[in-house]
């Protein structure tokens, strides 16, 4: 088999439209000389809290499982670092679930919130454009998972929010905003 026979993976839409259209966009916004300081996003985290597990260990499984469907990879563990009385917490009990996506999974992960997820949220007005963490890096929350078509309707056994953190190459908000705006997201204007 030659390198011509090997099979060609197609590149995620997103990346794609990154690569053509994007970085000259932001390159000639942001007057960058060099491409390789055009902002770019490095990873996509999505954390799912479950704090009800601690009296209930059978509910961690529904956001591993939940997680899965969303993401398209196998969910860690998120496991409690000190014990708290207050909340009849002990450390090492499982907490909540978390998967880091890079890659095509995290192009891909981020296509489908963007097109897909985010329209088919009830009385969606646009994500706050202040929730940067002034590193150009972007944090905003879900309060439900259901707007995901990879989730069943039928066999959701309690709602569930989560919380999906896009982290950027940018070195401040005002070019992390530029990016995720490029890309898709759609910002409230102030």
């Amino acid at each position: 088999m030659t390198i011509t026979d090997a099979p060609s993976r197609s590149i995620p839409r997103l990346k794609q439209r990154y690569r053509e259209e994007i970085v000259s966009a932001l390159r000639e916004q942001f007057e960058i000389a060099n491409v390789m300081q055009v902002p770019t996003v490095t990873k996509v985290v999505v954390n799912m809290g479950v704090g009800e597990a601690a009296r209930d260990a059978k509910l961690i499984e529904g956001a591993v499982t939940d997680l899965a469907a969303i993401t398209g990879q196998r969910p860690a563990v998120t496991k409690a670092r000190k014990s708290i009385a207050q909340f009849k917490l002990r450390e090492g009990m499982p907490i909540g679930a978390h998967a880091t996506l890079r890659g095509d999974r995290m192009w891909e992960f981020l296509d489908r919130l963007v097109t897909i997820a985010l329209p088919r949220i009830r009385d969606f007005r646009g994500l706050s454009p202040r929730q940067f963490d002034g590193n150009g890096n972007y944090t905003f929350g879900l309060n439900e998972q259901s707007m995901f078509h990879e989730i069943n309707q039928d066999r959701i056994d309690r709602v569930r929010g989560m919380d999906i953190t896009v982290v950027t190459t940018a070195t401040n908000d005002e070019q992390g905003r530029a990016l995720l705006k490029l890309l898709g997201f759609p910002f409230k204007e102030q």
